[in-house]
């Protein structure tokens, strides 16, 4: 089912919480398992077609928060939004505020991010097929200005830039760690975006988060008199507007006419370091639907 993005009509890929899924407009939905070589996704992968546009969204978590960030199983996750034809994939996560002015319900389109996490798989490449992509921007331009503009046309308090720190979770972080976050320059805080945005950068996907605030981090003084309440109150503001926010993102994007410029598309093209004679078959076989552009 993947195709060569050189010429693919857009499909937006969507990961995110239960809540982002009913989106008004939304038609021909149907829900399809998708096997992976890596195992299984989070769950089935829900696709349909908004205002023209064919997205497929992915449970991060599965329906009903089933999975740990620290379990989910992220290259089965990119590799089904892979296979499944997605070209540009917009990450929505529940994130913790590292700024004072970066108040619950603000949405952060990040651009750099800081992967603190240990114990997951981060590549899709392994002995046997080697490649080294760039990171520099992790963060898809083109697609973080169109998250940014339809965020403001729904008036949706949104930033534009600032550092993600993903940690591994599943406990919060202590104060000491909160502070030094901070002074490191980060934004927000959450544990689901790494490695999403490294095989989104390996499967050469355009990938972009929007980082939902729900509360502040515990450096902060008043973080103590936040409820729970109060944060799934967030958490249900933030889905609605998210909701919003993706009807208005496919509006945009079913105009896009070329590839990414910035080229994500085409991001494994001098990153294969595997001498053709020493690739193995088995891991070229298995590795097909990410890179059958570039070895054909």
């Amino acid at each position: 089912m993947a195709t060569n993005h050189d010429n693919a009509p857009p499909i937006l890929g969507v990961i995110g919480g239960s809540g982002i899924y009913d989106v008004e407009g939304l038609s021909d939905v149907r829900w399809e398992a998708v096997d992976t070589p890596y195992g299984n996704p989070s769950d089935e992968l829900m696709f349909g077609t908004l205002d023209g546009l064919p997205v497929v969204f992915l449970p991060r978590h599965g329906r009903g928060h089933r999975v740990p960030p620290s379990d989910l199983n992220f290259r089965a996750n990119m590799y089904a939004l892979k296979y499944a034809g997605v070209t540009e994939v917009v990450s929505l996560s529940a994130v913790g505020s590292l700024r004072e002015d970066l108040v619950p319900g603000t949405f952060v389109v990040v651009d750099q991010f800081i992967d603190r996490t240990f114990a997951r798989v981060k590549s899709f490449f392994e002995s046997g097929l080697v490649a080294h992509v760039s990171m520099a921007n992790p963060v898809c331009c083109r697609l973080g200005n169109h998250i940014e503009a339809a965020a403001r046309d729904l008036d949706i308090n949104v930033v534009r830039g600032g550092i993600y720190l993903v940690m591994e979770g599943p406990q919060f972080s202590s104060r000491a760690e909160s502070e030094l976050y901070r002074s490191w320059g980060c934004s927000v805080i959450g544990m689901t975006n790494m490695p999403e945005a490294k095989l989104a950068r390996e499967a050469e996907l355009c990938y972009a988060t929007v980082a939902m605030v729900t509360d502040f981090d515990c450096w902060h003084e008043d973080h103590d008199d936040v409820t729970v309440d109060q944060i799934i109150g967030t958490l249900i503001s933030n889905a609605g507007k998210g909701r919003s926010l993706v009807r208005a993102l496919a509006r945009q994007l079913e105009l896009r006419e070329a590839p990414c410029e910035q080229g994500c598309h085409t991001s494994l093209d001098n990153a294969i370091i595997t001498a053709p004679e020493a690739r193995d078959p088995e891991v070229v076989e298995r590795l097909a639907t990410i890179v059958g552009r570039t070895l054909g």
